[in-house]
């Protein structure tokens, strides 16, 4: 029996092979229960382009101190931070890497926010 972690972490595998085969820059997310996190990585997988978190002192500012980065409007924010760094990193298109979490809620907001920003997935 997999545990709820395993069965993500597992899925989240089969979500890398298929974006590896396309070899473009992926935008990665994982989210905690405090915060989420989101990278833009090269389609090699060898370096990190641009991240954003809750966790940065000036985001968290932002949204009113700590524990407020576990919503669907810390993401958003969050979403709009990386869509920013990646282009200014020189990067227009990605592939939105989920790591098995679920397409709802934080994950749905900090992609649509991404995609409004400007980034294209």
């Amino acid at each position: 029996m997999l545990t709820k972690k395993e069965q993500r972490l597992r899925r989240s595998r089969q979500t890398r092979a298929r974006i590896a085969l396309q070899g473009v820059a992926r935008l990665t997310v994982f989210r905690s229960n405090l915060h989420i996190y989101a990278s833009v990585i090269s389609g090699s997988g060898d370096k990190v382009l641009a991240s954003a978190s809750t966790a940065e002192k000036e985001v968290r500012a932002q949204l009113g101190g700590d524990g407020k980065g576990g919503n669907a409007e810390a993401a958003a924010l969050i979403g709009k931070r990386i869509a920013e760094k990646a282009k200014a990193a020189g990067v227009d298109k990605v592939a939105f890497d989920r790591a098995g979490f679920a397409y709802h809620g934080r994950v749905k907001a900090l992609a649509e926010a991404a995609r409004e920003a400007g980034l294209q997935f």
